[in-house]
C-alpha cells in the first residue's frame, strides 16, 4: 500500500540471523527507509502507515536475490545474444522469480566472439538492468571443461584481459581461471592484469593441485588486499562441479577452497539445485565454512524457466531432459538423452557434461532450506554475500535502510509473489 509516497510491505521479515515474525519493510523514493518488527515501526513513526497494511503470516519478506553466475534463461543465452533487448528478455525470466540483480555470463568462445558479446552485454550493465558481466573461460583447463568448447580454450593472456575490460566498459566483475594453465598466475598473468583492472578472479574449471590452488588464492589475495579492499573476496566458481575430485591422497583444487573459505579468504559458489550437487553436500559445506562464506548460484541457461528440448550455449548445442541441461553428443541429432537421477548429477551412457542449470535462484534457494540449511544463513547466501562480492555491501542484498529498495515476498513454501526492484512492482512469475 502506498501513502505520503510510501510503500509497506509486511510479512515475516527474514533477517541475516533471525526471522521477524510480524516485520515492515517501508520504501520511499526507491530506497528502503525501515525495516523490522511493527512494534519498532511504530517507534520510529511509520504506525500508521504499516498498521493499515494487513498483516501476512504466511509470507515471508527477503531482500531481492543476487546471482553471481547466470547465462540465461527463458529461451535466451547471454553468450548468444546479439541485442541488449534480447538480453534483457533472458534478465526479466530471473528478475520475475526475485533474483533481482545478477552477473551476465559468457562462455568460453574465441576472443572476437567475447569482445562482441561483452559489448551488448554491457549496454544493459549501463542502463543498470544487470549488476555486470561474468567470462567463465577462456583460460580453463581441457580435463575440466565441462561444457565449454575445447577448440576455443586457451593459455592467459593479458592482453585479452585488457581487450574484454574495455569492451565490457568496465562493466566485467569476475573471471573464471583454472591456475595450472600457462599465462594465468604469476606476474604479468591474466589474474594480476584482472585484478590491476578491477576485476575479481574466480578459481575454477580445474585440474590443478592443491599447492597451485593455494598459490593463486594467495596471489590474489595480496593483489585485493593492496587495492585496499575495493574488489571483494575471491571466489570459487561452482564448487565441486569442473574441478578435479577430492580424494585423500590427492585432494586437488577443492581443499584449498575448502581451507580458504574455511579462513574468511575466498567465497565458494555453490549450485544447489539437486542436479549439480547432492543435498548432503550443500548442507556439509554450509557447516564448514560459514553461510558468510557460501554464495548460492544458478549456473543458469536459456532453458531456464522452458520446456525440455534443444538450447544453445555459446557455440556448444544442449539438450534438456527432465530439467537437466547437458552438452549433446555430436553423433545424436535428436535432442533425445537417457535419464538421469536428478541429485546424482552422473552421466550415464551417451550423455555429455551437464551444461548449466534450469533453475532460479529462488528454487536454489529453496533446495538448500530443503537440504537442511538455516533459512537465514541460505536467504543471506543468496543476497548478502554475492553482494559482497560484488562490493555493494549494503547497497542490494539487504533490506537495511539506505539500500536499494530490492523486496522478495514469497509464499510460506518460498515460491514468490510478490517482487519489488528499485521500490517498483515486477510482474512476477505465474501471477
Amino acid at each position: 500500500m502506498t501513502d505520503s509516497g510510501a510503500l509497506v510491505v509486511r510479512g515475516r521479515l527474514v533477517r541475516p540471523s533471525s526471522v521477524v515474525d510480524d516485520g515492515v519493510v517501508v520504501v520511499a523514493g526507491g530506497r528502503v527507509t525501515f525495516a523490522g518488527s511493527l512494534p519498532d515501526a511504530v517507534v520510529a513513526g511509520h504506525g500508521a502507515l504499516a498498521e493499515s497494511v494487513p498483516p501476512a503470516p504466511e509470507t515471508y519478506v527477503l531482500p531481492g536475490l543476487v546471482d553471481l553466475h547466470n547465462h540465461g534463461g527463458g529461451g535466451v543465452s547471454f553468450p548468444d545474444v546479439t541485442s541488449s533487448a534480447d538480453a534483457l528478455a533472458g534478465v526479466l525470466e530471473h528478475r520475475r522469480h526475485g533474483t533481482t540483480a545478477l552477473l551476465a555470463s559468457l562462455v568460453t568462445a574465441r576472443p572476437e566472439v567475447l569482445l562482441a558479446r561483452a559489448s551488448v552485454l554491457a549496454e544493459l550493465a549501463v542502463a543498470g538492468e544487470i549488476e555486470g558481466l561474468h567470462a567463465e573461460g577462456p583460460f580453463l583447463s581441457h580435463r575440466r571443461r565441462g561444457a565449454h568448447n575445447p577448440a576455443d580454450l586457451q593459455e592467459g593472456s593479458a592482453d585479452l584481459v585488457r581487450d574484454l575490460v574495455r569492451a565490457a566498459r568496465g562493466s566485467l566483475r569476475t573471471m573464471t581461471v583454472a591456475p595450472e594453465v600457462p599465462g594465468v598466475a604469476g606476474p604479468g598473468g591474466a589474474a594480476e592484469a584482472l585484478v590491476e583492472a578491477g576485476v575479481l578472479p574466480s578459481l575454477g574449471h580445474t585440474d590443478g593441485s592443491t599447492e597451485q590452488a593455494e598459490a593463486l588464492i594467495a596471489q590474489v589475495g595480496r593483489a585485493v588486499a593492496a587495492r585496499g579492499g575495493v574488489l571483494g573476496p575471491m571466489t570459487a566458481t561452482h564448487l565441486f562441479n569442473g574441478m578435479r575430485p577430492l580424494h585423500h591422497r590427492m585432494p586437488g583444487p577443492i581443499a584449498a577452497c575448502l581451507a580458504a573459505a574455511a579462513r574468511g579468504d575466498m567465497v565458494v559458489e555453490l549450485i544447489g539445485d539437486g542436479v549439480h550437487l547432492d543435498p548432503a553436500t550443500v548442507r556439509s559445506v554450509f557447516a564448514m565454512v560459514g553461510a558468510d562464506q557460501v554464495a548460492l548460484v544458478t549456473d543458469a541457461m536459456a532453458a531456464a524457466g522452458m520446456a525440455d528440448g534443444r538450447y544453445e550455449l555459446g557455440p556448444m548445442s544442449v539438450v534438456v531432459r527432465d530439467g537437466v541441461a547437458r552438452i549433446a553428443p555430436p553423433d545424436v541429432p535428436d535432442p533425445e538423452v537417457t535419464g538421469v537421477t536428478p541429485a546424482s548429477g552422473t552421466a550415464e551412457a551417451g550423455e555429455g557434461s551437464i551444461a548449466g542449470g534450469t533453475a532460479h535462484l529462488i528454487d536454489v534457494v529453496r533446495g538448500a532450506v530443503v537440504a537442511g540449511v538455516p533459512l537465514t544463513d541460505a536467504v543471506r547466501s543468496a543476497t548478502a554475500v554475492p553482494a559482497r562480492v560484488l562490493g555493494l555491501a549494503g547497497e542490494i542484498g539487504c533490506l537495511e535502510p539506505g539500500a536499494r529498495a530490492d523486496v522478495l515476498v514469497t509464499d510460506a513454501d518460498l515460491r514468490p509473489v510478490r517482487v519489488l526492484r528499485h521500490g517498483g512492482d515486477v510482474e512476477v512469475a505465474g501471477a
